[in-house]
């Protein structure tokens, strides 16, 4: 450091504008820099007003970008160093009041303090965005599964509504007799397409070993046209060129390759 002398004008412009004093100010020169400054400001009286200017606006500048914290924050500092204080009251040795130049270093600690609360508090706000941001996502996640299941089902639905609504389409009531009278189904038969449609949704439930079979009847003869699932229903069944008639027999589970007569629930005439 240049040495800077009393009440030479030229040294106390260049102190001035070498931002010395704003070194000084917050602790960055060396110790034969710090007394020799310190010296000059005692010597100078102009300087040591300019340099109290410069101290008044670093303190002006911290308590303008203060920013409040959470409560909790505070309340954990204070605690902290009260425990500290009452911990360390026996070991403090008292020192002689310093003068008002190296309010500096309360200026730093307190922007240094500042900066750590306002960190803690800008990643504590960050994080709960995150969270947020995330529930939105699954939010947004769950409804575009659920508009698409929605449109799924739409499409399906719109599907059999037009083909049991085809002007070509025949309904056919199968009732169930007397071994299931409480069966009843709805096939919807298409000539011109070769389409059959069943509604098993009326048909009463069967064992676990079980399954319901549908046959067409062509010259006496009975011909599979499919299992009936358990699990559906709205389901396309085969369709047999000149069946007389549709009949549901119940068969082992999986189907048999010929109708169990005896067990014939229910029969329509075509």
């Amino acid at each position: 450091m240049v040495n800077f002398r009393n009440d030479d004008m030229m040294d106390r412009n260049t102190i001035k504008e070498t931002g010395i004093l704003e070194q000084y100010l917050l602790g960055e020169l060396s110790d034969d820099q710090r007394i020799e400054v310190e010296n000059l400001l005692k010597e100078d009286h102009e300087l040591r007003e300019y340099f109290g200017t410069i101290e008044d606006d670093f303190e002006k500048m911290a308590f303008e970008n203060a920013v409040t914290p959470p409560t909790f924050i505070k309340e954990n500092i204070i605690q902290s160093i009260s425990g500290s204080s009452n911990e360390a009251k026996d070991n403090v040795i008292p020192i002689k009041k310093s003068t008002k130049l190296p309010t500096y270093l309360a200026v730093a600690a307190g922007l240094s303090i500042l900066f750590m609360v306002s960190s803690l508090w800008f990643y504590l706000q960050w994080q709960n965005s995150q969270q947020q941001l995330k529930l939105v996502q699954d939010q947004t996640d769950d409804l575009k599964d659920r508009i698409d299941l929605l449109e799924n089902n739409f499409n399906e639905t719109n599907k059999w509504y037009t083909a049991i609504n085809n002007s070509n389409t025949i309904q056919l009531v199968l009732k169930g007799n007397e071994i299931s009278p409480n069966s009843s189904a709805i096939t919807y038969v298409n000539h011109e397409e070769k389409k059959v449609i069943l509604n098993s949704q009326g048909l009463a439930k069967l064992n676990d070993d079980e399954s319901y079979q549908m046959w067409a009847d062509v010259n006496g003869e009975m011909i599979d046209m499919g299992v009936i699932p358990a699990d559906q229903n709205m389901i396309v069944m085969k369709y047999i060129d000149d069946a007389e008639s549709i009949n549901i027999t119940i068969e082992p589970k999986g189907g048999n390759d010929h109708p169990t007569v005896e067990r014939l629930i229910s029969n329509v005439l075509l």
